[in-house]
C-alpha cells in the first residue's frame, strides 16, 4: 500500500560531513545526497534490526512503535554500530552496553543508570524515512519541505485495480549505479545478453526511437518485435507483435519500465539503483502485472533474478568503473539515444565529468 506518513530527520546545524573513506567526489556526493533512494524491503524489517549503507554512509533501520527510523548506524556512547543490537518493541537496542534508542533515534533507557535523566545528545542522527512501493526510502540531505511531490518517483499502475503488486527480493551489484542505470535503459543488449531468459539471439535490430527529456529525466517509447515472454513459454506470443516499452528515467538513479503485452496486459517494472558506494549498487525492483497473478511468487522471484544476473555480470566487468560523462570518452551507435540522453542528464545535475571509483 501506498504509504506517504514520512519519519522526520534531526536537523544537525553544520555542513554535511562526507562519510569516513568516501569513494565519491566531494561536490558530486553533495548533489547526489539530495536525493531519495530505497535503502531495504520494508518486509526485511521486524525481528532485527537492518544494517545497509548509502552512499557510503552506514545506517540502521528499525521499528520504534509506529515509527520506521532510519539512522547512522552508530551508538553515539562508544561508537558500536547500533545494526548489531536486537529490535524489541520500543526500538533498537545497542549490543554493548544495552541502551534503547527509539523514535528520533532518541536514546529512551539507560541500564547502567535507570533513574537518571538521559542527556539530549545521546541520540543518533537520523533521517527521513517513507515507505512506499514495498520499500523503504530515506534521502541523506534533505530539503526543508522534503519529500516534495516528485522527489520519490511515481510507478504507473501500482495502485491501479486489477494489479498484483511484486517486490523482488534485492540484488548487489559491484559496479557504479551509473552504469548499471544505463544497462537497464540499453535496447540494444537483448539479443546478446538476455539469450537464457527472454531475448532473441536472432532479433538484434533497433529500431529508430527517441529519447523526450522531462522536468525529471527522459521519456523513450520503443517498439520493436522482441518479445517479453520468458524463453520456452510456449503459446504465448502474437506472431509480428509490436511491442511497446515505455521507459521513464528519473535522475539520478531510478526508472520505471512499463511493457504493453497483446492485448491489455502490462508489466510494470522500476529499477531502482541505490548507491551503497561509487562500486557497490543494490538493486531494488518493484513490479506490478494485471496478468498471471495467481502464479507463485517466487516462480517470478527466480526468473528475474536469472536477468538480474545476466545483467550483473556485464556491469561488473565494464571499463572504466565509472560512468563516463564527457562524450568524447567512450564511442557511440544510433542505438543510444537513451544512453545519450541519461549522460546528458547527469551532467544537467552538475556532476563532475566522470565518476571516479
Amino acid at each position: 500500500m501506498l504509504q506517504d506518513a514520512v519519519s522526520p530527520a534531526i536537523v544537525w546545524p553544520n555542513e554535511p560531513v562526507l562519510p569516513r573513506n568516501c569513494t565519491f567526489e566531494p561536490d558530486d556526493w553533495a548533489i547526489l545526497a539530495k536525493h531519495w533512494y530505497p535503502v531495504a524491503m520494508a518486509r526485511e524489517l521486524g525481528s532485527a534490526p537492518v544494517g545497509t549503507k548509502l552512499l557510503d554512509q552506514p545506517l540502521v533501520i528499525y521499528r520504534a512503535g509506529g515509527e520506521t527510523v532510519v539512522a547512522a548506524d552508530i551508538c553515539p556512547h562508544r561508537g558500536v554500530p547500533l545494526s548489531l543490537g536486537t529490535q524489541t518493541d520500543e526500538g533498537v537496542v545497542c549490543a554493548y552496553h544495552g541502551l534503547r534508542f527509539g523514535a528520533g533515534g532518541r536514546c529512551t533507557h539507560v541500564p547502567a543508570s535507570p533513574t537518571r535523566d538521559i542527556p539530549d545528545r545521546m541520540r543518533t542522527q537520523t533521517f527521513p524515512s517513507v515507505e512506499r512501493y514495498g520499500l523503504i526510502w530515506t534521502c541523506l540531505l534533505p530539503e526543508a519541505d522534503s519529500p516534495a511531490p516528485g522527489d520519490i518517483v511515481a510507478m504507473p499502475h501500482w495502485d491501479d485495480a486489477g494489479f498484483q503488486q511484486i517486490v523482488c527480493p534485492w540484488i548487489d551489484i559491484f559496479g557504479f549505479a551509473g552504469r548499471q542505470m544505463e544497462g537497464f535503459l540499453d535496447v540494444a543488449h537483448f539479443a546478446f545478453v538476455h539469450t537464457d531468459t527472454f531475448g532473441d539471439a536472432n532479433n538484434a535490430e533497433v529500431p529508430l526511437y527517441k529519447a523526450v527529456r522531462t522536468d525529471y529525466g527522459f521519456e523513450a517509447e520503443y517498439w520493436s518485435t522482441v518479445g517479453n515472454y520468458p524463453i520456452g513459454v510456449e503459446g504465448r506470443g502474437v506472431p509480428d507483435f509490436n511491442w511497446l516499452r515505455h521507459f521513464r528515467c528519473h535522475l539520478p538513479f531510478t526508472a520505471t519500465l512499463t511493457i504493453h503485452f497483446p492485448g491489455t496486459d502490462r508489466l510494470v517494472i522500476m529499477n531502482a539503483a541505490s548507491p551503497v558506494s561509487a562500486k557497490v549498487t543494490r538493486l531494488f525492483a518493484p513490479m506490478a502485472r494485471n496478468f498471471d497473478t495467481d502464479l507463485p511468487l517466487q516462480d517470478v522471484y527466480d526468473f528475474n533474478l536469472r536477468v538480474f544476473h545476466e545483467d550483473k555480470a556485464i556491469v561488473e566487468a565494464q571499463m572504466p568503473e565509472c560512468l563516463p560523462l564527457d562524450p568524447m570518452m567512450e564511442a557511440h551507435i544510433p542505438a543510444d539515444m537513451s544512453s545519450l540522453a541519461y549522460r546528458r542528464g547527469l551532467r544537467d545535475m552538475g556532476l563532475s565529468r566522470f565518476f571516479t571509483a
